[in-house]
């Protein structure tokens, strides 16, 4: 599932990068001399594309088993990314102009920490994106009653009750000193897969730059 959600959220990745730093150009490179963690990064599937795009990487997550399948996968593809086993918080004093964490707010037991402590990682200047499932009826449907159900995401991997709405997240944002300049649906659609639009009633993206 996260293989077929990424080429979308890349996407809106890139095109944010362009415009934040660009002014909405077509570098083949935008992030040549950046920064960038990403923060819950599993075994690197947002990682490395960022390193492809020219940033310094680094990606941290609190599974052993995910970093040891990331660090593999990066030596194979001649990535030289800094991958942490570990949480934010090991990288405490250090910052990233780019930060990044992808499906991973709705799974950790205090958000607004967890906010905070990506917005202590943010660079001045920087810019930091996230996204999320939307707390909705469709959500519900979509993510538990049928992707759990059917085994196409693993059983009890989410727990709906703590899925974010979009005005709560920003609320979080907002209280950690950042201004989210952009939000953005992310839908399924059968003929094209997962795409971004303006419907945020499954799963959403937000950019956030320090107020």
């Amino acid at each position: 599932m996260l293989h077929r959600l990424n080429p979308a959220r890349l996407g809106y990745i890139r095109r944010a990068v362009d415009v934040h730093w660009s002014g909405d150009s077509a570098d083949f490179m935008p992030l040549t001399g950046k920064s960038a963690i990403d923060v819950g990064c599993g075994a690197g599937l947002l990682c490395e594309p960022l390193a492809r795009l020219g940033a310094r990487v680094t990606g941290v997550d609190a599974a052993g088993e995910n970093i040891g399948a990331a660090r593999a996968h990066a030596e194979l593809s001649g990535l030289p990314i800094d991958y942490v086993h570990g949480g934010i918080e090991d990288l405490a004093g250090r910052s990233f102009d780019l930060v990044t964490s992808m499906e991973v707010i709705e799974h950790v037991s205090d958000p607004a920490a967890f906010v905070r402590g990506l917005a202590g990682a943010l660079a001045e200047g920087g810019l930091m994106v996230l996204s999320t499932p939307n707390r909705t009826p469709l959500s519900r449907l979509a993510m538990i009653t049928l992707a759990e159900g059917t085994g196409a995401i693993p059983k009890g991997t989410h727990d709906w009750n703590r899925f974010l709405k979009p005005e709560e997240l920003e609320a979080l944002l907002v209280d950690a000193g950042l201004k989210v300049f952009d939000r953005r649906g992310l839908t399924f659609s059968p003929a094209r897969g997962f795409v971004v639009n303006e419907h945020d009633a499954l799963n959403y993206l937000v950019t956030a730059v320090r107020a």
